[in-house]
C-alpha cells in the first residue's frame, strides 16, 4: 500500500471518528449519563448492524432511536409496537387497489425508514417477527413477490422487557443472530435523572436537537469502518474466543462463524467511535459479552444453577478467556 494511500485512509477514519463523536454528544443532550451504551449503539450503527435493548419500561429507549435520527440530516425514524395481532403487512407493508388507475399499488409499511424502533419485539407473533428478518439481514423487503430496497442507512433497533413475558414469543436463535448486538440503558444515576427532570421543565430537549452529520457523512463513517486496524495476533484471539463458547460444558450451541465476524467488526468500529484507527485488546474484552451472548444457548445442567443471567453469563466469560488468554507479543529483545 502507497503513502498516499494510507494517508487517505488515516484522513478518512480521522474525519470518520469527529462525525461520531458529534453523533454521540447530540444524542447524549436527550439520553443522559449513557456515554458507554451509546458509543456502543453508534458502533453498530457505524457496523451497519442493529441492536437489541433488553429493558424495563421508560429507560429513553425511544428517545434514543429518534435523537439519532435527528442527528442525521433527513433521517427518518418509525416506531412499531408489537402486539399479538400485527400482521407481517403492518410492518413490509401490501399492494392495495386504486380505483383510479384500476391497478394494485404498494403502499409501504413501517419498515421502510432509516431507523427503526421495534418496541417489545417479543410480543409479535413468531410470522411478524420474521418479517423483518429478511429486512434486517438483506436491507429488503419482498411483498407481492417484488423485491424492494430499504432507504440507507437503515437501522433496527428492538426492544424486549426482560421482566415480564405472560403473552411473549422469544426469538428464534435465527433471529437473535441477526441483531449485532445486545445491551440495555437502565436507569439513570441520581444526579442525571435530576438533569433529565430539570431539562424538561420547559419541553423536551429531543424539540430542540439538530442534525449533526450529513448522510454523506454517515455514508463515510460506515466506509471508515474498513480502514481500522486490527493486528492480526488480536483478529487470531478474537476467533480462538469464538470457537471457545463451542467447547464449553456450560453451552449447549457456541457462536457461530457470524459472531467472529461480528466481533471483528463491531471491535473496528467501537475503536473509531472512541477516535482511534485501530482495536486493541480491551475493545474485545468489552465487547465480548454484547456481541456473543445472545449467540450462544446455555446447556439445561447449567439452567438448573442458582446464578442470575449476568452471573452465568459473566462465569461463561471468564471461562472463554481462561481457555482463550489475551496474546502477549513476543517483542524482539535484540531490536
Amino acid at each position: 500500500m502507497s503513502a498516499d494511500v494510507e494517508r487517505a485512509e488515516a484522513d478518512a477514519v480521522e474525519a470518520a471518528a469527529e462525525v461520531a463523536r458529534r453523533l454521540v454528544a447530540n444524542v447524549e443532550q436527550v439520553v443522559v449519563g449513557k456515554t458507554a451504551v451509546l458509543q456502543l449503539v453508534l458502533a453498530a450503527f457505524a457496523s451497519r448492524g442493529h441492536v437489541l435493548l433488553e429493558d424495563v419500561p421508560g429507560t429513553a429507549k425511544t428517545m434514543l432511536a429518534r435523537a439519532l435520527a435527528a442527528s442525521v440530516e433527513d433521517a427518518e425514524a418509525v416506531r412499531i409496537q408489537c402486539t399479538p395481532d400485527l400482521q407481517p403487512t403492518d410492518v413490509t407493508g401490501l399492494s392495495v387497489w386504486d380505483p383510479p388507475s384500476r391497478r394494485f399499488e404498494f403502499r409501504p409499511g413501517p419498515v421502510f425508514a432509516n431507523i427503526l424502533l421495534v418496541d417489545e419485539i417479543n410480543r409479535a407473533l413468531p410470522k411478524a417477527q420474521s418479517a423483518l428478518l429478511e429486512a434486517m439481514a438483506e436491507g429488503q423487503v419482498t411483498a407481492d413477490g417484488v423485491t424492494r430496497p430499504l432507504p440507507d442507512p437503515f437501522f433496527v433497533i428492538a426492544t424486549e422487557n426482560p421482566i415480564e413475558h405472560d403473552g411473549t414469543f422469544p426469538l428464534p436463535e435465527a433471529q437473535l443472530d441477526r441483531f449485532l448486538v445486545r445491551t440495555s440503558l437502565g436507569y439513570p444515576e441520581l444526579d442525571e435523572e435530576l438533569r433529565i427532570v430539570e431539562d424538561q421543565v420547559h419541553g423536551h430537549p429531543l424539540e430542540r436537537l439538530r442534525p449533526v452529520a450529513s448522510r454523506e457523512e454517515v455514508a463515510a463513517l460506515f466506509e471508515a469502518v474498513e480502514h481500522v486496524y486490527v493486528d492480526p495476533l488480536l483478529r487470531r484471539w478474537i476467533v480462538e474466543l469464538v470457537r471457545t463458547t463451542r467447547e464449553l460444558d456450560e453451552l449447549e450451541v457456541g457462536a457461530s462463524v457470524r459472531g467472529s465476524l461480528a466481533l471483528d467488526r463491531v471491535a473496528r468500529a467501537a475503536a473509531l467511535v472512541e477516535g482511534r484507527s485501530f482495536a486493541v485488546p480491551e475493545d474485545v474484552e468489552r465487547l465480548f459479552l454484547p456481541v456473543l451472548a445472545h449467540r450462544f444457548v446455555p446447556s439445561a445442567e447449567t439452567l438448573v444453577a442458582d446464578d442470575t443471567r449476568d452471573e452465568l453469563l459473566e462465569r461463561i466469560r471468564e471461562r472463554c478467556f481462561e481457555r482463550a488468554p489475551r496474546p502477549e507479543p513476543l517483542w524482539d529483545a535484540s531490536a
